[in-house]
């Protein structure tokens, strides 16, 4: 959900409370938006704690991990599908990067906070010694 649609319903839901039940329903309103900010939160910590107890940068499989991935991710969804943080590769875009045992990676590209883009780089086979 976008940062302007859910002020906008907290913004619906205090005029929505006055009119309805006055100063009461104004109170309710803004104790379910700290209830819903909290429970955003809680969520984004769970992730993060997830993920921090994984090696960063790595992947089990980076061309699973390629095919799940769809535009307008944000960067919470992908560390939630890669269970590690990221390796950051760049800033002009944002750039976040994940490698796999057999030394396949995954980058991904955000713009505003959204996956716009990813590439897989497939891990070079090995020359034949013979």
């Amino acid at each position: 959900m976008s940062g302007a649609l859910a002020w906008g319903l907290v913004a619906l839901a205090v005029a929505a409370g006055y009119v309805g039940y006055g100063w009461p329903g104004v109170l309710l309103a803004f104790t379910v938006t700290i209830f819903w900010l909290l429970m955003q939160f809680s969520r984004a910590v769970r992730v993060m704690k997830h993920a921090a107890s994984r090696p960063v940068g790595h992947v089990a499989n980076a061309v699973m991990l390629q095919s799940r991935l769809h535009k307008g991710m944000t960067l919470a969804q992908v560390i939630k599908f890669t269970a590690s943080l990221g390796r950051r590769c760049g800033d002009e875009p944002e750039a976040w990067a994940w490698r796999d045992e057999a030394g396949d990676e995954v980058v991904v590209e955000l713009q505003s906070g959204k996956l716009s883009a990813w590439r897989l780089q497939r891990a070079e086979a090995p020359a034949d010694p013979a």
